[in-house]
């Protein structure tokens, strides 16, 4: 469903991903693992048409690369962006709403009743502006928002991000409900490997460390790559 291949994104001349490699298949879950600055954000950023990029991306056999944010999403790959972006003056449903725009003709997916049902927490809170929700039930919505789209691969960047342990629990249960296929940044790698198929442990903008979930779980290796490179110049200096 998703190849990306030789990707490479640059600031100002200072390369952030340098040229890695993903690959993820229908019906599949990949979690991208790292430290903060390890090029994750950026990632998600590159497949949704947001920044310039080197290399290719393919979503369902097409070339992205000239293909507008607004029809990547409408091709069914939805985003999920870090600190939610839900929308302060509408209420939690309207902001469900929003996500319908998105959908464009594809059938199946979620109704606004599923999302109720899969995110019970949101049904009292149907009529209230997104101004006055709490960082978890922002993340709620923002899924909620994305189910509706009927996305056809969702790209999820670090739903934890500042949420309490019991409401990442909330949401990490949703998240291992939904039948859809995504590509999940997330710093929490406990929680990721519980949901995803594979993993990639992205370090410095590289690929430092990739396998299936029950291979990653091993801590003492992800430590090793997330410290390595870093340890390693601490030992040059």
């Amino acid at each position: 469903m998703l190849e990306v291949t030789s990707l490479v994104i640059a600031y100002e001349g200072t390369r952030v991903v340098d040229g890695i490699d993903l690959s993820l298949g229908d019906g599949g879950s990949l979690a991208l693992l790292g430290p903060n600055g390890a090029g994750k954000t950026s990632t998600l950023w590159a497949i949704s048409g947001l920044v310039p990029y080197e290399g290719s991306i393919v979503f369902d056999g097409r070339d992205l690369r000239t293909v507008p944010p607004d029809k990547v999403a409408k091709s069914g790959l939805i985003h999920i962006p870090e600190g939610r972006r839900v929308f302060g003056t509408l209420t939690v449903h309207e902001n469900l709403q929003v996500g319908l725009t998105a959908r464009a003709g594809r059938t199946g997916g979620y109704s606004l009743l599923d999302v109720y049902d899969l995110l019970p927490a949101l049904v009292p809170l149907r009529r209230r502006p997104g101004w006055a929700l709490s960082g978890g039930e922002q993340q709620m919505v923002a899924l909620g928002r994305a189910l509706v789209a009927a996305p056809r691969l969702l790209l999820l960047d670090e739903p934890s991000l500042g949420l309490a342990p019991r409401v990442t629990q909330e949401v990490f249960a949703a998240l291992r409900e939904i039948d859809v296929p995504m590509l999940l940044v997330e710093q929490n790698s406990t929680a990721a490997l519980e949901i995803c198929d594979s993993a990639c442990v992205l370090v410095q903008g590289e690929i430092v460390l990739r396998g299936d979930s029950a291979e990653l779980g091993d801590r003492e290796a992800l430590i090793d790559s997330y410290l390595g490179h870093r340890s390693l110049e601490a030992v040059e200096d």
